[in-house]
């Protein structure tokens, strides 16, 4: 007979790896499910921003990340298409690290925890159950099935298509991403921006550079047919980047790409179960806030599926508290970055933007800060 698990968490990335090794802490037996093959590299801005801090702390993840020995940053700057630059101190320290080593370092922590992690079975249904639901798996032909009292989604922004319907994404951006070396930041994330897009540069482990960009497809020529064609293209509208791409080495099979780009931002807590991460908001990817907001998501739900699993709450009541909990953390950062990702896109804002700094000083740490989420204990 199938044993019964307490939690089953699809989605093995920073939120699903959070909350499931969260969940094992607190005595639960829980499963973890993901489609794919990990290690791997990922369309990252890889930017853990200082209000990830205490998060890393409550879910017991600030050791394993600081074995990383991520690199440290202190300040961002833009930088326009035509040279001019504004530096912006950030409010604390925030970490560099990449998905690849740091999605490793999360995995082990939860095997650690107890927690079984199965990768590379699909989800290909969910289904309610007696005590629960049904996941059904698929892998290289043999299909597996999974009884749990609960489930929680976390299979990122594409969602899984036989459970949820799909957002729509947006088929003018491709999102890109390398490592480099020979590149000499300092403790700065930098983003450069240009006709058709925008690209960042932030330290990671080792002396690594990742750069990542969101560019907009039917503004290039479309001859690019690999990842540092991308990026080298975007390096040419904009000579300070060009001349930061042209002395600096890409590392090999660090090279990611995503199109189309998910940019439907409308965010949900729940849907038949609770969703977190990407799968409950894809955060505006100007804001560089992606991974802390996952963080986020995983610190709300986990208390609430705690006392649902010990039966001292409904599903009703989870769904209430953790949607009412979405909405005051994130509906204030998420207007702000909304509202900034579709200002930058406008050709005049940006230097309109470093003109206005230039009276306003507080004005871009405050813009900042407003697409951030509060610092606080959890």
């Amino acid at each position: 007979m199938q044993s019964i698990r307490d939690m089953a968490v699809i989605g093995a990335g920073i939120a699903g790896s959070s909350i499931a090794k969260a969940l094992a802490d607190r005595g639960w037996d829980v499963i973890l499910i993901d489609g794919n093959r990990f290690p791997r590299h990922k369309v990252c801005g890889e930017f853990l921003s200082p209000e990830s801090q205490v998060m890393l702390r409550s879910l017991g993840f600030q050791e394993t990340v600081e074995s990383l020995q991520p690199a440290k940053i202190h300040q961002a700057r833009i930088i326009m298409s035509k040279g001019d630059t504004l530096d912006i101190p950030l409010p604390g320290t925030a970490l560099g690290i990449s998905r690849f080593a740091l999605d490793t370092a999360l995995h082990q922590s939860v095997i650690g925890s107890g927690v079984e992690l199965i990768t590379g079975q699909k989800v290909a249904s969910v289904t309610p159950a007696d005590h629960g639901y049904i996941i059904e798996t698929r892998h290289g032909g043999k299909e597996f099935s999974f009884h749990s009292r609960a489930v929680i989604a976390a299979w990122g922004g594409k969602g899984v298509p036989k459970v949820l319907g799909q957002r729509s994404p947006d088929s003018r951006y491709i999102g890109v991403k390398s490592h480099y070396t020979g590149i000499n930041l300092g403790p700065v994330v930098e983003l450069y921006f240009f006709p058709g897009g925008y690209l960042g540069l932030s330290p990671v482990e080792g002396g690594m550079v990742n750069i990542a960009a969101l560019l907009k497809k039917n503004t290039f020529l479309n001859k690019e047919k690999t990842v540092i064609d991308w990026i080298y293209a975007a390096g040419r509208r904009n000579p300070k980047l060009k001349a930061i791409l042209d002395k600096a080495v890409p590392v090999p099979g660090t090279q990611a790409a995503v199109a189309p780009v998910h940019l439907n931002h409308i965010w949900s807590a729940w849907d038949r179960f609770p969703l977190v991460g990407d799968a409950a908001v894809m955060v505006p990817p100007l804001c560089g806030d992606g991974m802390s907001m996952a963080l986020r998501s995983a610190c709300l739900c986990t208390p609430l599926a705690d006392l649902y699993l010990r039966g001292e709450s409904t599903v009703n009541r989870w769904k209430w508290e953790y949607t009412r909990s979405l909405k005051r953390e994130f509906n204030g950062p998420l207007r702000w970055g909304l509202l900034l990702q579709w200002l930058f896109s406008l050709p005049v804002f940006p230097r309109l933007m470093l003109s206005i700094a230039q009276s306003f000083p507080v004005l871009p740490a405050s813009l900042i800060r407003a697409t951030r989420l509060r610092e606080g204990d959890l």
